[in-house]
């Protein structure tokens, strides 16, 4: 995810863009995408710049917002949360400024969330969870979701297998 920058041209005063990215800039990212653990002389090597080149770059895309942070990918299974899911949460129209921040700060505390998406449309928000079994899973989804008043409904569907291209910054 990139973070965008205000325009200077022309339209409303919130207008954004993505910064420039050259085709060095573009594959840094993509490298750091796949691997980010990967040394700064092996990132020069493999875009066949100077180590000082690649370092500079890689400073300026952190500096400019395009990359915000390194990631390690942990399997959930070996940490004894091997059932994954995600559940599709819908809040109650009353007060609903105040129940959607309430709601996600309560949500992101919770060390079984993987990821949170705030959302429009059927769903107002995203949960993706990891539990050890079908029982956590219950336990998760009547403690900390249903037994919340600001929740209408939820909607859970088991994840088999999945595949991440990236991990995206968050919005705030």
């Amino acid at each position: 995810m990139l973070r965008m920058e205000q325009s200077d041209t022309a339209g409303s005063p919130n207008t954004l863009r993505a910064p420039a990215l050259d085709e060095i800039d573009a594959r840094i990212v993509r490298l750091l995408g796949a691997d980010g653990r990967m040394t700064n002389a092996e990132l020069a090597a493999t875009l066949g710049v100077a180590p000082s080149t690649a370092h500079a770059r890689l400073r300026s895309l952190i500096e400019r917002g395009v990359i915000t942070g390194f990631h390690a990918s942990v399997d959930e299974r070996m940490l004894g949360a091997g059932l994954q899911a995600i559940i599709g949460v819908s809040l109650r129209p009353s007060a609903r400024r105040e129940s959607i921040v309430a709601f996600a700060d309560r949500v992101r505390a919770l060390p079984q969330v993987i990821q949170v998406f705030f959302l429009g449309g059927e769903d107002d928000f995203l949960l993706h969870i990891a539990v050890a079994d079908s029982s956590q899973m219950r336990e998760f989804v009547l403690e900390h979701l249903s037994a919340q008043s600001s929740v209408a409904s939820t909607r859970t569907s088991i994840v088999f297998d999945y595949h991440r291209n990236s991990v995206a910054a968050a919005f705030r």
